[in-house]
């Protein structure tokens, strides 16, 4: 056992570190179910204060530390190796604070996501992230990613729903700007510098965020569009009628609606699987009725106009369920088709189309037996692809990410929307930063963590 790992266990205690056999107990991450954790040792400070004191020994030994939330990262952000501490928020997990009248939730990093907004139902009020991981993320991942989801049109990503962190930095200092008002222009603003930093600057302790009113009412819809450019006259339209209800607008291709709506997949089609575009939309409101009615009116405006050729809407909450099911059930991809590469990539709206075809074309080109499922978050400018060409070698994955990256450059996109950049997307950062901003990344890090032990090898 390494020196590091001695020390740690002799002034934390067993309960606060687990060595290498007791850490191996775990999964390496949720997406890698198959592997057990493999690391030196597994901190689990229940304290900031205990993490300060963990991160300063480490920063002394010269020890290599992985942040873990709720290891739902799907780009390598917490892969943690054998010479590696990782450190766990989860015994972090109180929600410290709900104060309705300023309209903000204090909570520590370890809160998993879904928990935090069944306690701020239980009192009125709603925290906005929506994504599939919610039953196991938890808010320091969220804000560390800056995780984006099903609702950012409306709402925003998590940059925009933070107002205050706590962070500890690589030798231990406590930088602590737990800040609960909307505006505070005094200097910099320190936590934007980790929000989004994938670990690599600090460990997020604790945070403040902005809550909205919890919805009275939600009307889901499922539309079918015959064309690309009738889905985005039915988003531009949608935004003027629904106006600030309209919380989202996804966007399925028909080869995913086709999968999602046929065995072995546990859901019917609500609608024929014979249109090229799906649109799921959701609207959330204050006022059931009328909220209601503008929906539906809505939804028979755009089926006379021409721009929605056929709709199911959701009267139940089994229904609207049942409709969210067929787009969140990405595992289903994975059950059917082996191996699979996932891609997560924001583009221009005006862009999508012409990029979609352009590289399922590509890549038929050079695998005709190709599997290719596009869907994503259309109302934001960020898609989710899934494709699987039967090979899985580190050539074959090259080739891949370099026909789905390389159009990205050239239309000012971007190669990751919400996911982030961890080790599997790192070689292809210079396709959406610029040299400039690489290296200010890199001085910043250097300021930040001189010794790099956090999240090593990570992003940079």
């Amino acid at each position: 056992m390494a020196m590091i790992v001695n020390v740690l266990i002799e002034t934390f205690g067993k309960e606060s570190v687990l060595n290498h056999d007791e850490a191996a107990t775990r999964v390496a991450s949720n997406w890698r179910q198959h592997e057990n954790l493999d690391c030196l040792a597994l901190l689990r400070p229940k304290t900031t204060a205990e993490l300060s004191q963990m991160l300063q020994l480490c920063n002394q030994y010269n020890q290599p530390v992985v942040p873990h939330g709720g290891l739902t990262n799907v780009v390598g952000g917490v892969v943690t190796r054998a010479n590696e501490i990782a450190v766990s928020l989860e015994r972090m997990n109180a929600i410290e604070e709900i104060n309705a009248q300023n309209k903000t939730v204090t909570v520590q990093a370890g809160v998993v996501l879904q928990n935090l907004q069944k306690t701020l139902a239980d009192n009125g009020e709603l925290f906005p992230l929506d994504l599939g991981a919610k039953g196991s993320c938890m808010i320091g991942g969220n804000i560390a990613s800056n995780a984006g989801g099903l609702q950012a049109l409306r709402y925003g990503v998590m940059r925009n729903l933070v107002l205050g962190l706590e962070v500890v930095l690589a030798d231990g200092t406590i930088i602590s700007s737990m800040n609960k008002m909307m505006k505070n222009n005094a200097g910099y603003d320190l936590k934007q510098l980790f929000i989004g930093s994938e670990g690599t600057l600090g460990i997020i302790t604790k945070a403040v965020l902005k809550l909205e009113d919890l919805p009275k009412s939600k009307n889901t819809a499922l539309v079918a569009v015959d064309s690309f450019d009738k889905a985005n006259q039915l988003l531009q339209t949608a935004k003027k009628s629904l106006q600030n209800s309209l919380t989202t607008f996804e966007l399925i291709w028909q080869d995913y609606y086709k999968l999602m709506t046929s065995p072995p997949s546990p859901y019917s089609a609500p609608l024929p699987q014979s249109y090229p575009y799906y649109v799921l939309m959701e609207a959330l409101g204050q006022d059931a009725e009328k909220d209601k009615d503008v929906f539906e009116a809505f939804l028979e405006k755009g089926l006379e106009d021409g721009l929605i050729i056929d709709a199911s809407l959701a009267h139940t909450r089994q229904e609207a369920g049942w409709l969210w099911a067929i787009r969140e059930n990405v595992e289903l991809v994975f059950s059917v088709h082996k191996p699979v590469f996932l891609f997560d990539v924001s583009l221009a709206i005006s862009d999508m189309e012409a990029y979609i075809n352009t590289i399922k074309g590509n890549l038929k080109n050079v695998w005709p037996g190709l599997h290719f499922y596009a869907f994503g978050h259309m109302g934001d400018g960020n898609l989710h692809l899934f494709i699987s060409c039967g090979e899985n070698d580190a050539a074959t994955r090259h080739h891949v990410e370099e026909i789905a990256y390389m159009p990205l450059q050239q239309i000012g996109g971007s190669i990751t929307g919400e996911h982030g950049i961890g080790l599997e997307k790192k070689p292809w950062l210079f396709l959406s930063r610029t040299v400039e901003e690489i290296e200010l990344m890199k001085v910043i890090k250097k300021a930040l963590d001189p010794k790099g032990i956090l999240n090593q090898g990570k992003v940079l």
